[in-house]
Order: structure tokens, then C-alpha cells, then sequence
């Protein structure tokens, strides 16, 4: 049977490791809690820019060298930044467990960061930062971000402006590391065919020697909604709404998850039926809860015709309302199921294990087990999730618009009709 366990060094450092005996594989990787929202507005995208860096070279590596010795072995190595973590983390066969350890341990704890990597890099991100402005599917998610929390770290790109990018210097990249890096600020995750206790000795021996930082706390967020229109001439118009949603520690998470799979989590879902299979206004049309520390977000997003995008924001606006009147027995069970059968599923890949348990250590400083996890989705009724829906139509919205929207709604009037 595989096995959850948790150790946490002296210096605060903390390790979670699940055994997971029939595999011959294994993910781990480093947790950091120090994203997008732990930045000042002059440091808007350097917690990206350092993802970026950690693979230009070590004291004793080249990027060549990370790649290789990692891709030598057949494995694969990568990392990603989101508004409240940087994570590390790398996939090999289980007996270069060791080796994955040691090249994620040396990009972290001993990056050069040379300034002519700086500049390759630099450039690299900024071809990345252009590439999002022509795709109007990924950057309206940070216009709606924006709009949603403005003015506060919670609501800035993760990539950062492009004059920001421009201006980073080494400095700032070793103020950020220095100031958010502390090893009580790390999480090392592994799982799949690990030794648990092997791994805490070589984790002693890498990461056992940093100074905790005390770091600064990030602001807490702000959901203050609002409204940005930018109409294009564009093939399609995309429509994103959005309604504050309980955070991680809340309580009535797995009912805004519940309530989104109904309402658009699927083909079988209100929005996808009513929307797309009844009145043909759109092709992709979802909704989806998100969570972080402290709030989170319920999305709904669709892309549609000018023409028709009047029609798909009453439409979406009239099946949130109705929702909290008769979202039926059979439905919030079929969205229960494909909850459960989504987390189990994907809890067979162990790098969503890996990646699970680093979530919830840094959340509630402990691991739940799936058993608990799934009493929690069973627990969900009917009439949470229609009470859920009733507080939506009396709370603050997001909505941001592109493409040749000119003929939608402005969200006041949405609002109203929502509430009435």
C-alpha cells in the first residue's frame, strides 16, 4: 500500500514523500511558497523570471549540464509559476531519485545567475509576454484577473509587464531569492518509488544548511470586480465572467467546485446544453472554481460571434439564477461523481500526487488522506449547492470582454438581471 509520510528539518524545511510501491518511477520536486502575489509592483514578474533562471546554471552546472544529467538518465525536468508558488521538479526512474535531488537542490541553492544568461533570458520572455497578447484565449484570463482583484499583487500578471521585465537586474533577482527562499518557505514533495527516509538524509544534506528568512506575508486579496471591454476586430468574441469563491480553507470549496462542474464543468453541464447544444451560440463554453489561500475565483468563459454575444451573457446570467432554484438531485450527482472520478484518476500519474501533497501541506500543514478528501465532495447536497448559487446573484462580478464585444451587455445590467 503506498504510504504519506512528513518530516520537517530543524530549519523549517519540509518533506512529504508517498511510497507508492507498484511503480518504478517517481516525481519530486520543490514547492515554493513565493509567486506573483508575493511581489511589490516594481517586482511584477520576477518570481517568473527566476523559474527561468534556475535552469541557466549552478556553481558547478551548466544548462547543458542540468539538461543532461537529467535527460541522460530518460528524465524530464521542469518548473512553473503560479500567483502563490514556484515549483521545481523532475520525473525519473526510481533509482536516479538521488541524482533528481541533487539538480533540483543545486539550481536552488546555488544559482549563478550570469549576466549574460540574464540577457538571453530576458529576451526569451519577452517573445513569451508578446506571444500572450496574440492569443486572446490566455491574456483575457489576466484582464479578468486584473479586473477582478485591482490595484493588489493578487490581480498582476504572473509574466509581468514588459517594461519590468526589461529592467530586472541580477540584484533584484538575488533580493527576491534572498528574501523568499528560506526553507521555511520550501517544500519538497516526492512520490511514486521513493525511499522516505532516504530522501529526508539527502535533503538534510542539501537543504539543512539554510537560514530561515521570516519572510514578508503577502497582502491579502481584495475581490472588487469590475468591467474591461476591448473591442478588436477579431474572428471571435470572448466573453469571461467571474464571482468571488471560497478560499482553500473555506468550507464551502468542494460546493463552488460541485456547483461549477454542474453549471459548465462538462458536455453534460447547464451552460454546454443550454448555450452550445440548444441555441448553437458558441463552441467552447466552461465554468471553473479556482481556490487560493485566502479567496478564489469561480470563471466562466466562452467564445462566440459579435453577433451573438448579447444573447450568450443573458443566457449564462439566466442559468446562474436559475441554478439556485432547481439544480436538480441528478445533477449535483453526476457532478460529484466526475469530481471524485477526476481526482482518483489523475492521482495515478504520481506527479498529481507530488503535487497534491505539496498543496496541502502548505495549506492546512498536513496531507489528507483521499478518504477524507471524498467524504468532503459526498457531503456536498443539493441545497448547499443552490444556496451557493442564490449568493451569487447577489455578489460583486468580473467581466472581461474581447474581440468585437461592442454589442455585449455592460456588467451593471448584467448584475441587475442576475438579482432580479
Amino acid at each position: 500500500m503506498s504510504r504519506v509520510q512528513t518530516h520537517t528539518l530543524a530549519n523549517g524545511f519540509r518533506i512529504v514523500t508517498e511510497h507508492m510501491p507498484s511503480l518504478r518511477s517517481a516525481t519530486l520536486g520543490v514547492w515554493v511558497d513565493a509567486g506573483a502575489r508575493h511581489e511589490r509592483v516594481e517586482q511584477n514578474g520576477i518570481a517568473h523570471f527566476l523559474e527561468h533562471m534556475a535552469f541557466k546554471g549552478t556553481e558547478t552546472r551548466s544548462s547543458l549540464d542540468i539538461a543532461e544529467a537529467i535527460e541522460n538518465v530518460g528524465g524530464y525536468i521542469n518548473a512553473y509559476t503560479s500567483r502563490e508558488n514556484t515549483a521545481y521538479y523532475a520525473r525519473v526512474l526510481a533509482e536516479d531519485v538521488p541524482l533528481a535531488l541533487d539538480v533540483i537542490s543545486d539550481i536552488l541553492t546555488h544559482p549563478t545567475f550570469d549576466p549574460r544568461e540574464i540577457e538571453v533570458e530576458r529576451g526569451v520572455i519577452l517573445s513569451e509576454i508578446g506571444q500572450s497578447f496574440d492569443t486572446p484565449d490566455d491574456i483575457i484570463f489576466d484582464w479578468l484577473q486584473e479586473t477582478a482583484f485591482p490595484d493588489q499583487p493578487m490581480g498582476r500578471p504572473i509574466l509581468g509587464p514588459a517594461e519590468r521585465v526589461r529592467a530586472f537586474a541580477r540584484d533584484d533577482l538575488s533580493g527576491f531569492v534572498d528574501s523568499h527562499y528560506g526553507p521555511e518557505q520550501m517544500i519538497l514533495s516526492a512520490a511514486g518509488g521513493i525511499d522516505h527516509d532516504r530522501i529526508v538524509r539527502e535533503a538534510e544534506k542539501q537543504f539543512g544548511h539554510l537560514t530561515p528568512r521570516n519572510p514578508p506575508a503577502a497582502p491579502a486579496a481584495n475581490f472588487a470586480g469590475g468591467e474591461r471591454r476591448e473591442v478588436k476586430d477579431l474572428e471571435q468574441a470572448h466573453f469571461t465572467l467571474a464571482f468571488e469563491a471560497p478560499s482553500w480553507r473555506d468550507p464551502n470549496i468542494y460546493v463552488s467546485q460541485i456547483f461549477s462542474t454542474a453549471l459548465g464543468g462538462g458536455m453534460s453541464s447547464r451552460l454546454f446544453q443550454e448555450a452550445r447544444e440548444k441555441r448553437g451560440l458558441c463552441y467552447t463554453i466552461f465554468a471553473q472554481a479556482g481556490a487560493h489561500e485566502d479567496t478564489g475565483m469561480l470563471t466562466i468563459y466562452a467564445g462566440t460571434g459579435g453577433d451573438q454575444i448579447a444573447d450568450l451573457a443573458n443566457v449564462t446570467i439566466d442559468e446562474i439564477k436559475r441554478a439556485a432554484d432547481d439544480m436538480s438531485d441528478a445533477e449535483i450527482d453526476r457532478a460529484r461523481q466526475q469530481m471524485k472520478a477526476g481526482l482518483l484518476m489523475g492521482l495515478e500519474n504520481p506527479s498529481a500526487r507530488a503535487e497534491r501533497q505539496a498543496r496541502l501541506l502548505s495549506i492546512w500543514g498536513k496531507v489528507a488522506t483521499l478518504d477524507e478528501t471524498i467524504a468532503k465532495i459526498d457531503d456536498v447536497t443539493t441545497e448547499k449547492v443552490r444556496a451557493y448559487a442564490a449568493t451569487l446573484c447577489q455578489s460583486a462580478a468580473a467581466m472581461a470582454l474581447y474581440g468585437p464585444v461592442a454589442q455585449a451587455p455592460e456588467l451593471d445590467l448584467l448584475r441587475t438581471r442576475l438579482a432580479a
